[in-house]
C-alpha cells in the first residue's frame, strides 16, 4: 500500500516492459516493513535532462535506479559520483542526499562479478569478451579488470565507445592487456552479451555460437526473458551461463545500502520476488 508516508525510489528507462526490480525491490520491502516502493518511470532520451531536473524535486524522493539508454547521460547530471562510477563511464544509481544534491554510482559491474565468482568461476588471469560498451558494457569491464581478468577485448557496433572505455581501462589498470574491434568469441574464457540484442524476437544472437568452446561461461545482460536465445544456444553447447536477472540479483544488495535500507542476500530476495517474463 502507498501512502503519503511512502518513500518513493524512481526507476528511469525507456521502454519500461522488460522491467524486473519492481518485482524484486517492492515484494523485499513488504516483506521487511519498509514503506518504501520502486516506480517505473518511462523517460525517452531526448526529455531525459528535463525530467531528471523535475524528479529531483520531488521531496518523497530517496532516489533512483537507472537503466538503458540514460546510464551514460546520468553521469554528466550528477553533483559528484564515485570512483567506480567515473571509471565506468556511467550511473544505474543516484541518491538525493539531504541537501538536494546528487551522488552518482554505479553497481551493474559489481552485480555481474559477483554472480560470477558466486558460480564459482574464479576470473583471475581470464581472458574476457565485453560486448556492447554502453553503460552496462563499461561498468561490467570496470569491474572485470578490478577482478584480476588479464586480458580484455572489446566490441561495439560504435568504435569510438571501445576505444574510449579501452583509454579509461588502461589509465587505471595499465597491466591489463585491452584489445578493440573484434566481435569473435573464439579463445575466450568468459564472453558477456552487454547490449539489448535479445530484447526484440527477430534479433540476431550476439555472438557465433559456432565459434564458441562449451569451456566457455556465458554471461547475459537481458532480463526480457529468463533464457534468452543467446542462453538457450549456450546451454544448447554446453556452457555455463549467467542470467541477467542474476545480475540484478547480485546488485541490489548493494543498491539498498546505498540507498540507507540496511542489506540483503541474494537468496533472502529470490524467495519473495515475484517475477514475471
Amino acid at each position: 500500500m502507498i501512502s503519503g508516508k511512502t518513500t518513493l525510489i524512481a526507476h528511469l528507462g525507456y521502454p519500461t516492459e522488460s522491467f524486473k526490480a519492481p518485482m524484486i525491490y517492492n515484494p523485499w520491502f513488504d516483506s521487511q516493513g519498509i514503506d518504501a516502493v520502486v516506480m517505473p518511470i518511462g523517460v525517452k532520451p531526448e526529455d531525459y535532462v528535463a525530467a531528471l531536473a523535475s524528479i529531483r524535486k520531488f521531496t518523497n524522493l530517496r532516489g533512483a535506479l537507472v537503466t538503458m539508454p540514460h546510464k551514460v547521460t546520468t553521469l554528466g547530471l550528477m553533483d559528484e559520483i564515485t570512483p567506480t562510477a567515473a571509471i565506468a563511464g556511467a550511473c544505474n544509481a543516484i541518491l538525493v542526499r539531504p541537501d538536494g544534491t546528487l551522488l552518482g554510482d554505479q553497481f551493474d559491474g559489481a552485480g555481474f562479478v559477483r554472480g560470477v565468482e558466486r558460480k564459482g568461476f574464479a576470473l583471475k588471469g581470464r581472458k574476457v569478451l565485453v560486448s556492447g560498451n554502453g553503460g552496462v558494457g563499461c561498468a561490467i569491464a570496470a569491474s572485470l579488470a578490478a577482478a584480476g581478468v588479464a586480458e580484455m577485448a572489446l566490441f561495439d557496433s560504435h568504435t569510438a565507445s571501445s576505444e574510449a572505455l579501452a583509454g579509461r581501462l588502461r589509465q587505471h589498470y595499465p597491466q591489463l592487456k585491452v584489445s578493440v574491434g573484434s566481435n569473435d568469441p573464439a579463445g575466450f574464457e568468459l564472453i558477456v552479451n552487454a547490449t539489448p540484442l535479445g530484447m526484440k524476437d527477430d534479433d540476431p544472437l550476439p555472438f557465433d555460437m559456432d565459434r564458441v568452446s562449451p569451456d566457455t561461461f556465458v554471461g547475459e545482460v537481458v532480463m526480457k526473458k529468463e533464457i534468452t536465445p543467446l542462453l538457450a544456444a549456450a546451454q544448447a553447447k554446453g556452457c555455463r551461463i549467467q542470467l541477467g536477472t542474476d545480475m540484478l540479483f547480485e546488485m541490489i544488495p548493494a543498491y539498498l545500502e546505498f540507498f540507507g535500507f540496511g542489506s540483503t542476500t541474494p537468496e533472502e530476495l529470490r524467495a519473495v520476488a515475484k517475477l514475471s517474463y
